[in-house]
């Protein structure tokens, strides 16, 4: 989400005259885009509100921008790094405002949250234009308000931003050669557009949440669903892959899981955040699922996608959580087979629901201990997953140059495992040289938890792989 802020801040600013600049020294402003969802991306912060103190220009403007600038205002507005411009992530639009403020020498921040504002207008400013990949965000906010969340308190409730809009700017950026969006949202598949029709017929049957799930919200009807944006998504460009993050499990019906198996660039990769593999941590971070629905989940899309990747969020030394309880998650890590989790320690986030009412009853080093032993589940199951890859052919997008060689360039399998490549191949007539957006069938000849290496053995068009 900060990727695409990030982007949208850059066309606002430019837009209004600024010019961008990568030499922190030669700045003028310097704007610090954050999160807030874990204590660690705050420290971060602040330890760069530090150095930045000691090489910022004379007259220059530091600006923190972001769910951070919403959350801990105040602190920010008396620490004695010399904060100038304070905006929450509803505010880009004021920061030419707030900008022209601090710059005569007061300080100025908008943190107000707004319940319409999605950005539809504005079209983002990516870094690198001749990038093959994008980010398209379809919805700001949530509505879940699990008990560990901050979200809802620095994002804001969920709103949804107009189809027409999202599908406009992928066709823009089909336009300009990129070969990959991922829809963007803190519970995306809950998309809801109700910009153009505000009713529902009584015999309309629309997808609704994933059996066995639940809402802590009355059930949201009309409009464009997830369903109807994937399925519009899919059909712009089909050599451009689709891929979605990050989702809540509840809102995966099985209409959802159907149309990812009928699509072939919509890619077989699904996050499927479960937070905890035991019945009484979930029911505590209050998600809305019981362990044995979110296995019947599981079980459901790998009935219709076989070889779907699944990818996960873990939290370790979540309040009232024993080690019965740990061992559950780590259970449910090693069950399930994830591609891929991200993993953290529980941090207590002032204003969430968990800090008004549960006591943070794990001690640290513990927290850190069963945060080391997820982590080290899911490379396990990592592994086991990628060495099934091996000897298989594979659809590999190439994104960019490897970062360790030049001869070599990274790409994904349509799972999002990462792929390493030579950069030439011979296709029997001489060597040809890859690049960046070429897809090709590589052979899996290398594998470990985290990355794959492959020989191409052609390249490709995507809708042609399947019959090869």
């Amino acid at each position: 989400m900060n990727v695409n802020d990030v982007e949208l801040v850059r066309s606002l600013l430019l837009s209004s005259g600024y010019v961008e600049t990568d030499d922190v020294k030669e700045a003028d402003i310097i704007l610090l885009m954050t999160c807030s969802i874990r204590e660690g991306a705050e420290n971060k912060v602040w330890d760069e509100l530090k150095v930045l103190r000691k090489i910022r220009r004379k007259k220059g403007v530091v600006g923190v921008l972001g769910c951070m600038a919403e959350r801990v205002r105040h602190n920010l507005l008396t620490c004695t790094e010399n904060v100038d411009v304070v905006a929450g992530p509803d505010s880009y639009r004021d920061l030419p405002r707030l900008l022209a403020i601090a710059r005569c020498g007061s300080m100025a921040i908008n943190v107000q949250l707004s319940v319409e504002e999605t950005y539809a207008d504005v079209v983002p400013v990516r870094k690198d234009k001749f990038s093959k990949t994008a980010y398209v965000s379809i919805m700001r906010g949530c509505d879940n308000m699990c008990t560990y969340c901050i979200v809802p308190y620095t994002r804001g409730r969920e709103r949804s931003r107009p189809m027409n809009s999202i599908l406009d700017e992928i066709r823009r950026l089909s336009d300009e050669g990129v070969k990959q969006v991922t829809l963007l949202g803190q519970n995306v598949n809950s998309y809801r557009d109700l910009s153009e029709i505000s009713f529902l017929s009584a015999n309309l049957a629309e997808p609704g949440v994933a059996p066995g799930f639940r809402t802590k919200y009355k059930p949201k009807r009309g409009g464009y669903n997830f369903l109807t944006l994937l399925d519009k998504v899919s059909q712009i460009d089909s050599e451009m892959r689709i891929r979605f993050t990050s989702p809540h499990p509840k809102d995966f019906p099985l209409e959802v899981i159907q149309l990812i198996k009928e699509r072939s660039n919509i890619c077989k990769q699904i996050h499927l955040p479960a937070q905890s593999g035991s019945n009484i941590v979930l029911d505590a971070m209050d998600r809305g699922y019981s362990r044995e629905s979110y296995l019947e989940l599981v079980h459901r899309i790998k009935t219709v996608l076989p070889n779907v990747s699944l990818t996960s969020d873990f939290i370790a030394g979540f309040c009232g959580e024993t080690e019965d309880c740990h061992r559950e998650s780590l259970d449910l890590i090693k069950h399930v087979v994830y591609s891929f989790c991200y993993v953290f320690p529980y941090s207590q986030r002032e204003k969430t629901k968990a800090y008004r009412h549960l006591r943070d009853d794990v001690p640290k080093e513990v927290k850190n201990r069963r945060h080391q032993e997820l982590a080290g589940a899911f490379r396990e199951t990592a592994l086991k997953h990628n060495e099934s890859l091996l000897g298989t052919k594979q659809l590999v997008l190439l994104e960019e140059t490897s970062k360790r060689s030049s001869e070599h360039l990274r790409g994904r399998t349509d799972g999002g495992v990462s792929v390493i490549i030579n950069k030439y191949y011979n296709d029997g007539s001489g060597l040809v040289e890859l690049k960046p957006g070429d897809y090709v069938v590589a052979k899996i000849i290398s594998a470990n938890s985290q990355t794959l290496q492959a020989l191409t053995l052609q390249t490709t068009k995507l809708k042609d792989f399947e019959n090869l």
